[in-house]
């Protein structure tokens, strides 16, 4: 690759050292922000199959500049153990790199650490040219199944035009901790997984999910399109959202990464955030699966258009249902899908403009704009168990065995 992306884009300059293996193929990036058992993913790591090719785990343990007390000392215990257990456990084949920064406070968060980690992953790849080589995204408190490695591999080589995937997770639904956060943690996963689902019930053609301790990327890929980005919160959504639309991207099935169910408040939304929420109202609500209803009759006529460049005139009679009519008047749709017909010079690059346009982010603004108008919330359950029906499947009886439900449907995809 180019230094383009390094002169103009990366944050700063390289850290680690070592000089790469030459036969560095896959590397796994890891953001830790006051972490108490950072050693336990490392050893999940450790513990893998290995891959066909060498491996470097690096790790960017980061804090604010202006970080409490607290969390300094708890980053530096993590710093001190993870350095003795890398020097012990490294190997020809198998490294670990640990790497401490404290960021700039209008920055410091999880999309900067990992941004950090990727593009010194970029760096690493470059040396050894591998343009296409892997950049994985793992957490600092997640595990995976021992196969992650090599089927991380075995993607990307079974699929060369892949710029990415988003691999399988499953948080834990029992264990040591209280029985509300499992019960929490099944009805934010059943939110994941049933929105997802929503979305290709509506042949939505970019639903993947967006998780970012369970994603993969191609090293050229991871540059030329502008590399991580440096958001608080958000930043696996919003890097996703550049990926998924260049086409061929997948989704890792055949192993599994292992989120930690914790609670925590240090950003808006997430695992934690939803953990925590679900604790003090005990429930947890949904988008109505009415919506996805209203947004396939769009999708499918949209799609279903032979005659592009007339396409307004086409459309123009179609009973849309009354939230996408109320909605496309907010987002200037006529001048929109005219100026998108115009720049299209083939029905193929139409439906890739026109996708280019009703991207992620406005299908999510018209998520919400037909709930707050026209179809309120409902319970996950509800929303999952009218989903699953709908699909011509008999819903368990529980949220968790539903969840099960879904995630087997997922795998077996």
């Amino acid at each position: 690759m180019s230094k383009l992306y390094f002169e103009r884009y990366a944050y700063r300059d390289t850290f680690i050292k070592e000089p790469p293996s030459p036969n560095l193929g896959l590397v796994v990036t890891i953001p830790c922000f006051d972490e108490p058992d950072l050693i336990s993913s490392l050893e999940s790591l450790k513990a893998c199959e290995p891959p066909g090719c060498d491996l470097e785990v690096i790790v960017v343990i980061n804090e604010s500049q202006d970080a409490s007390q607290s969390i300094k000392k708890q980053n530096r215990a993590t710093l001190n153990a993870a350095i003795e257990w890398s020097a012990a456990h490294s190997t020809n084949q198998l490294k670990f790199f640990i790497h401490y920064e404290a960021l700039p406070p209008k920055h410091a968060g999880v999309g900067l650490a990992r941004k950090i980690a990727m593009d010194e992953a970029a760096r690493r790849l470059d040396q050894v040219g591998k343009n296409d080589g892997i950049i994985a995204c793992f957490d600092a408190d997640s595990l995976c199944d021992s196969n992650y490695l090599v089927a991380l591999e075995e993607y990307f080589k079974t699929h060369p035009k892949s710029p990415g995937c988003s691999i399988h997770f499953e948080h834990p639904l029992e264990g040591a901790e209280n029985e509300n956060i499992y019960q929490a943690i099944i009805d934010y996963e059943l939110f994941l997984r049933y929105y997802v689902h929503a979305l290709k019930f509506a042949q939505y053609p970019h639903a993947h999910q967006t998780i970012g301790s369970s994603m993969a990327v191609r090293n050229n890929i991871y540059q030329k399109q502008g590399g991580m980005n440096k958001r608080k919160a958000g930043e696996d959504f919003y890097f996703l959202q550049k990926i998924i639309p260049l086409g061929q991207f997948g989704d890792l099935n055949k192993t599994r990464v292992i989120p930690s169910p914790r609670i925590s408040d240090r950003v808006p939304f997430g695992t934690g955030k939803a953990v925590n929420d679900w604790l003090i109202n005990a429930k947890l609500n949904t988008y109505n699966q009415l919506i996805f209803n209203d947004l396939s009759y769009f999708i499918k006529s949209t799609n279903s258009s032979k005659d592009f460049k007339n396409i307004i005139s086409e459309v123009a009679g179609t009973q849309w249902p009354a939230s996408i009519n109320a909605f496309l008047e907010t987002v200037d749709f006529e001048n929109n899908i005219e100026r998108i017909a115009n720049n299209s010079g083939s029905l193929e690059a139409f439906k890739s403009n026109f996708y280019q346009w009703f991207d992620a982010f406005k299908v999510l603004k018209y998520v919400h704009f037909a709930r707050d108008h026209f179809h309120p919330n409902i319970p996950i359950y509800e929303a999952a168990y009218t989903l699953l029906k709908m699909k011509g499947i008999t819903p368990a009886v529980t949220s968790k065995e539903v969840l099960i439900q879904y995630r087997e449907i997922d795998k077996s995809s």
